[in-house]
């Protein structure tokens, strides 16, 4: 199996020359992150990626976590020692508040470096992107006392956060969460119930862990109202932090996976023995309009799960293809590597432009939140909000569904030995295939997207972006020979992209507005053409950037190769988007007709 070398150049391209480092670093916030420190970032994160996790992706995948007799939870082998030198690094605070022991550094860059963490080792980056989560959902909601006791331990990795969420009769509908808080004299809460599929909700590598519950108290009304926030530590700790007893929270299972075997996802039971001391996050009854603070964080990353397992493995279906000899080439009739045949090339060519289109989509979401953040004027802070607000389903829904794809890609590109466990390539598919289900599954982004972002406020922040889309391409067209005959012909690929966009946008708003039934029905491909658009105008200043003088010819022409083919072969599928959107017609049909 080929080593895994993170693309550094792709993120430096994206930030300096697409995006625009400009964008982050003109914040106040940021006005020390400079492009070297930038760019020094990037190469330490890869050398960690490379050096450090990559080598355990394997290895953890086959050892798994395990449940031991005595109740403990063991990582894979190699896991705590990765888990130290992270933490010596400093990663997993290097988008927290400096005056928390963080980096402070934009969520742009910390977004770049998270990408690296995935695609090296998925299994092992779910504990620091949990833990993130868990971050920024005390710094948004926690009070000062929480703060100063929680935040600098977890942004140093010395503890690590959970979320805890579903419960096995609710799934994805928290309404039906039943685990119990009840209020004790002292102001913690008793907190008794089962959580599942709770991501790193056990281990040995820290001396504590930090778990975000939603729970009831027993006043509390039915359904989402009645669902506060708690945060339950696995052991009790005094006002200063030492560690103290053991809290009533156990592991009672790890689950059996597809994928990401070294990744234990636990079982936990609370209140077993009187009640788990847990402790009231802001108020009664807001616990899940808090923990979507977290899960929006985590809803990002796991799109960068995609991308990342994108990347992994394309690297190793071209490394395959570029060894494996089989068949005659085409020109010299002498045996060759796989490569030269023209649907191997296709699909590493899918592989390689979707990965990057989605990319170049997570970023750009990740540099909106630092705007979102950090702006001081209010009105341009709340655009940024919902700009972000808007892409967040697309990177997570669009971009884990490439991952799943591609993966599949690269098992074929390997042929039978793709289906050998053995090469590899088959672990990727087995990784990928959680991403589109966990953190909302991809009918849940849709449906958001559709309703929560495009009709709520009547395509308005939709209606924005596509006005800057517009620029571009209205830029691009008027720059003359500068930009040269690929970039002009991409230019109007991506305008008639866009009015297409814009109709199914009208006929969206005209027939879900009132039709429930009607958006369960096209909020699928929608998601999916509206992706594809905005990734579009992306790899469109993708495009333009590499045309200029200052890209190096090898790197430029690269780019511009794939680039073309996104707009020759991938964006047309927004055009069949379309046409299911305006042929899906009759939502009765979809209910009501004998079909299963």
């Amino acid at each position: 199996m080929s080593d895994f070398t993170p693309p550094v150049s792709d993120f430096r391209f994206l930030i300096h020359d697409v995006i625009g480092l400009e964008t982050v670093a003109g914040l106040p916030a940021f006005s020390e992150t400079s492009a070297d420190l930038v760019d020094a970032i990037l190469e330490e994160a890869a050398k960690f990626a490379a050096s450090v996790l990559a080598p355990l992706n394997r290895t953890g995948d086959q050892e798994g976590a395990k449940l031991l007799a005595n109740g403990k939870v063991q990582t894979a082998s190699g896991w705590t020692d990765a888990y130290t030198q992270f933490c010596e690094g400093g990663w997993q605070g290097i988008s927290a508040p400096e005056s928390e022991g963080g980096m402070g550094l934009p969520i742009l860059l910390g977004a770049a470096v998270a990408e690296m963490w995935q695609a090296s080792n998925m299994a092992f980056a779910l504990c620091p992107m949990l833990t993130a989560g868990a971050i920024e959902a005390l710094i948004a909601h926690g009070s000062d006392a929480q703060r100063s006791l929680y935040l600098s331990r977890m942004i140093s990795g010395e503890w690590t956060g959970t979320m805890n969420l579903t419960e096995p009769q609710a799934g994805s509908d928290l309404s039906k969460v039943r685990s119990i808080a009840v209020p004790k004299d002292d102001g913690s809460y008793a907190i008794s119930g089962q959580k599942i599929f709770i991501t790193y909700g056990d281990h040995e590598m820290t001396e504590n862990i930090v778990h975000l519950v939603l729970a009831r108290t027993p006043d509390a009304p039915a359904g989402i109202k009645g669902i506060s926030l708690f945060i339950v530590p696995k052991f009790l700790v005094s006002e200063t932090g030492e560690i103290g007893t053991r809290n009533d929270v156990h592991c009672v299972s790890l689950e059996h996976k597809l994928g990401i075997h070294a990744s234990p996802t636990a079982v936990l039971s609370f209140g077993d023995n009187g009640g788990a001391t847990g402790y009231l996050v802001g108020e009664e009854g807001k616990g899940l309009a808090y923990m979507f603070t977290m899960m929006n964080n985590a809803r990002l990353a796991v799109g960068q799960q995609g991308v990342a397992i994108s990347e992994r493995a394309y690297q190793q279906a071209l490394d395959y293809a570029l060894t494996r000899k089989q068949g005659r080439d085409p020109k010299t009739g002498e045996d060759a590597p796989i490569i030269v045949h023209g649907d191997v090339q296709r699909m590493l060519m899918r592989m390689r432009s979707s990965t990057e289109a989605a990319r170049a989509l997570s970023l750009y979401a990740a540099a909106q939140l630092d705007l979102a953040h950090h702006l001081d004027d209010p009105t341009a802070k709340a655009a940024a909000q919902a700009r972000a607000d808007l892409l967040i389903p697309l990177v997570k829904a669009w971009s884990t569904d490439l991952g799943v794809d591609n993966a599949s890609l690269g098992v074929q590109v390997h042929g039978g030995m793709g289906f050998i466990e053995e090469t590899g390539a088959a672990q990727h598919l087995r990784d990928a295939r959680i991403a589109p289900i966990y953190e909302g599954t991809n009918g849940i982004q849709a449906l958001d997207f559709i309703g929560r972002k495009v009709l709520r406020d009547n395509a308005a922040a939709l209606a924005a972006l596509i006005t800057d889309i517009r620029k571009t391409i209205s830029e691009t067209r008027n720059s003359g020979s500068e930009s040269g005959n690929d970039v002009r012909d991409a230019a109007t690929a991506l305008e008639h992209a866009i009015k297409a966009l814009e109709l199914s946008t009208a006929t969206i708003i005209e027939r879900c507005g009132t039709d429930d039934r009607m958006m369960q029905v096209l909020a699928t491909p929608y998601l999916r053409q509206a992706a594809l658009c905005v990734s579009g105008w992306l790899m469109l200043r993708s495009m333009t950037a590499a045309a200029k003088a200052d890209i190096s010819s090898d790197f430029g022409a690269r780019k511009i190769a794939t680039c073309r083919f996104f707009f020759e072969q991938l964006l047309p599928e927004a055009a069949f988007m379309a046409t299911q959107i305006e042929n899906s017609r009759r939502a009765e049909l979809h209910e009501t007709q004998p079909l299963f």
